[in-house]
Protein backbone atom coordinates (compact mmCIF):
# COMPACT_ATOMS: atom_id res chain seq x y z
CA UNK A 1 0.00 0.00 0.00
CA UNK A 2 0.93 3.74 -1.06
CA UNK A 3 1.16 6.49 0.81
CA UNK A 4 -1.58 8.87 -0.55
CA UNK A 5 -0.33 12.14 -0.57
CA UNK A 6 3.54 13.34 -1.71
CA UNK A 7 4.48 15.52 1.00
CA UNK A 8 5.75 12.85 3.27
CA UNK A 9 7.25 14.77 6.20
CA UNK A 10 5.81 17.67 6.39
CA UNK A 11 4.51 17.88 9.67
CA UNK A 12 8.01 18.47 10.18
CA UNK A 13 7.64 21.95 9.41
CA UNK A 14 5.62 24.19 7.67
CA UNK A 15 2.43 22.38 6.65
CA UNK A 16 1.35 22.57 3.19
CA UNK A 17 -0.68 24.49 1.68
CA UNK A 18 -4.40 23.15 -0.01
CA UNK A 19 -5.13 21.20 3.71
CA UNK A 20 -6.80 21.77 6.77
CA UNK A 21 -4.41 21.91 8.99
CA UNK A 22 -4.03 21.43 13.14
CA UNK A 23 -1.60 22.48 15.18
CA UNK A 24 -2.63 22.52 19.04
CA UNK A 25 -0.46 22.05 22.25
CA UNK A 26 -2.21 21.48 25.21
CA UNK A 27 -0.49 20.56 28.94
CA UNK A 28 -1.70 17.03 29.77
CA UNK A 29 0.02 16.28 33.53
CA UNK A 30 3.69 17.18 35.75
CA UNK A 31 6.63 15.57 35.76
CA UNK A 32 9.09 12.82 34.67
CA UNK A 33 6.89 10.20 35.34
CA UNK A 34 4.12 11.57 33.72
CA UNK A 35 6.01 12.27 30.24
CA UNK A 36 7.45 8.58 30.16
CA UNK A 37 3.94 7.31 30.65
CA UNK A 38 2.37 9.40 28.24
CA UNK A 39 5.23 8.52 25.21
CA UNK A 40 4.53 4.85 26.21
CA UNK A 41 0.70 5.29 25.90
CA UNK A 42 1.55 6.90 22.51
CA UNK A 43 4.04 4.61 21.41
CA UNK A 44 1.98 1.90 22.05
CA UNK A 45 -1.07 2.80 20.56
CA UNK A 46 -2.80 3.12 23.72
CA UNK A 47 -3.56 7.01 22.94
CA UNK A 48 -6.04 5.02 20.14
CA UNK A 49 -7.53 2.53 22.14
CA UNK A 50 -8.93 4.98 24.81
CA UNK A 51 -9.75 7.54 22.08
CA UNK A 52 -12.42 4.77 21.08
CA UNK A 53 -10.58 3.53 17.61
CA UNK A 54 -9.82 0.19 16.94
CA UNK A 55 -6.26 -0.79 16.44
CA UNK A 56 -4.17 -3.26 14.22
CA UNK A 57 -0.91 -2.79 14.35
CA UNK A 58 2.10 -4.27 12.34
CA UNK A 59 4.45 -3.77 15.41
CA UNK A 60 3.77 -3.39 19.10
CA UNK A 61 5.11 0.06 19.15
CA UNK A 62 5.26 2.73 16.61
CA UNK A 63 8.40 2.39 14.37
CA UNK A 64 9.37 4.35 11.48
CA UNK A 65 7.61 1.74 8.53
CA UNK A 66 4.86 0.82 10.78
CA UNK A 67 1.49 -0.23 9.58
CA UNK A 68 -1.46 0.76 11.80
CA UNK A 69 -4.92 0.35 10.63
CA UNK A 70 -7.33 1.79 12.94
CA UNK A 71 -11.37 0.98 12.80
CA UNK A 72 -13.98 3.52 14.05
CA UNK A 73 -17.14 1.39 13.40
CA UNK A 74 -16.91 -0.47 9.61
CA UNK A 75 -14.52 2.39 8.13
CA UNK A 76 -11.16 1.27 7.89
CA UNK A 77 -8.29 4.06 8.80
CA UNK A 78 -4.95 2.72 7.51
CA UNK A 79 -1.69 4.84 8.12
CA UNK A 80 2.38 4.03 7.99
CA UNK A 81 4.70 5.68 10.34
CA UNK A 82 6.84 7.97 8.45
CA UNK A 83 9.10 9.16 11.08
CA UNK A 84 9.80 8.84 14.80
CA UNK A 85 10.95 11.81 17.33
CA UNK A 86 13.00 10.43 19.89
CA UNK A 87 14.74 13.73 21.90
CA UNK A 88 14.80 13.09 25.50
CA UNK A 89 12.36 15.77 26.27
CA UNK A 90 10.08 15.10 23.35
CA UNK A 91 9.05 11.97 21.67
CA UNK A 92 6.57 10.68 19.27
CA UNK A 93 6.01 9.90 15.60
CA UNK A 94 4.05 10.99 12.58
CA UNK A 95 1.98 8.89 10.04
CA UNK A 96 0.63 9.22 6.65
CA UNK A 97 -2.27 8.60 4.66
CA UNK A 98 -2.41 5.09 3.07
CA UNK A 99 -4.48 4.17 -0.31
CA UNK A 100 -8.67 3.50 1.50
CA UNK A 101 -7.88 5.97 3.93
CA UNK A 102 -10.76 8.57 4.38
CA UNK A 103 -8.59 11.67 4.71
CA UNK A 104 -5.38 12.48 2.70
CA UNK A 105 -2.37 13.69 4.65
CA UNK A 106 -0.36 13.33 8.01
CA UNK A 107 -0.38 13.80 11.54
CA UNK A 108 1.92 14.22 14.10
CA UNK A 109 2.04 13.28 17.39
CA UNK A 110 4.20 14.66 19.87
CA UNK A 111 4.80 14.51 23.81
CA UNK A 112 7.05 17.32 24.95
CA UNK A 113 8.78 17.52 28.94
CA UNK A 114 9.44 21.38 29.68
CA UNK A 115 12.06 21.35 31.87
CA UNK A 116 11.67 25.11 33.00
CA UNK A 117 8.35 23.96 35.18
CA UNK A 118 8.12 19.71 34.45
CA UNK A 119 4.96 20.66 32.68
CA UNK A 120 4.56 17.72 30.26
CA UNK A 121 2.70 18.97 26.90
CA UNK A 122 0.75 16.67 23.92
CA UNK A 123 1.49 18.58 20.46
CA UNK A 124 -0.86 17.68 17.67
CA UNK A 125 0.09 18.74 13.92
CA UNK A 126 -2.01 17.82 11.23
CA UNK A 127 -2.74 18.51 7.31
CA UNK A 128 -5.61 16.42 6.16
CA UNK A 129 -8.03 16.67 3.10
CA UNK A 130 -11.11 14.78 2.07
CA UNK A 131 -9.96 11.16 0.55
CA UNK A 132 -12.74 9.06 -0.47
CA UNK A 133 -15.89 10.25 -1.79
CA UNK A 134 -18.12 9.96 1.54
CA UNK A 135 -15.57 12.21 2.80
CA UNK A 136 -15.82 14.74 0.00
CA UNK A 137 -19.25 14.67 0.13
CA UNK A 138 -19.34 15.11 3.80
CA UNK A 139 -17.55 17.81 3.65
CA UNK A 140 -17.21 20.32 6.81
CA UNK A 141 -18.43 17.08 8.60
CA UNK A 142 -14.93 15.73 8.58
CA UNK A 143 -13.73 18.35 10.29
CA UNK A 144 -15.71 18.17 13.58
CA UNK A 145 -14.62 14.42 13.54
CA UNK A 146 -10.97 15.35 13.43
CA UNK A 147 -11.38 18.05 16.18
CA UNK A 148 -13.54 15.07 18.04
CA UNK A 149 -10.48 12.73 17.90
CA UNK A 150 -8.07 15.15 18.93
CA UNK A 151 -9.57 16.01 21.88
CA UNK A 152 -10.10 12.58 22.60
CA UNK A 153 -6.79 12.03 22.05
CA UNK A 154 -5.82 14.52 24.49
CA UNK A 155 -8.39 13.30 27.22
CA UNK A 156 -6.69 9.60 26.42
CA UNK A 157 -2.84 11.35 26.70
CA UNK A 158 -4.29 12.66 30.27
CA UNK A 159 -6.04 9.62 31.48
CA UNK A 160 -2.71 7.50 31.01
CA UNK A 161 -0.59 10.05 33.03
CA UNK A 162 -3.00 9.51 35.82
CA UNK A 163 -3.07 6.10 35.91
Amino acid sequence: MDLSYPEIGATRGPLPRGYHHIDRRVPIGHGRAAFEAAVTALLGWEMHRRSGLGVKADTATAATGSTVVLTLGPVRIPCRVVYVVDEGSRAGFAYGTLDGHPEQGEERFVIEYDESDATVFAHITAFSRPGRWFTKLGGPAGRVVQKLFTDRYFAALRAAVRT
